[in-house]
């Protein structure tokens, strides 16, 4: 009987204005490779953030996503939000 846990992608968006990504990752743990638990993480990533940890796949969507024009705009916003505060 031989128990095994594995992480894999489940679904990457990029969404709104400032082309925010959204990962999910599915942890899997199957026994004798039938699935008996799943659960779901999701995490946003936005343009100023480090995403040297991230996999492969999730990197090249954010720099593909990411343009100077976007992360511009992105400063701009959060720069007008604590002008706000």
């Amino acid at each position: 009987m031989a128990i095994t846990k594995e992480t894999q992608i489940g679904k990457i968006e990029v969404v709104g204005q400032y082309k925010a990504v959204q990962v999910a990752i599915d942890t899997l743990i199957k026994e004798d490779g039938n699935l008996i638990s799943q659960t779901r993480h999701r995490h946003v990533l936005h343009s100023d953030m480090d995403i040297s940890n991230q996999p492969q796949e999730v990197k090249d969507i954010c720099n593909t996503a990411w343009t100077q024009e976007v992360k511009d705009a992105w400063n701009t916003f959060k720069q007008q939000q604590e002008d706000l505060e």
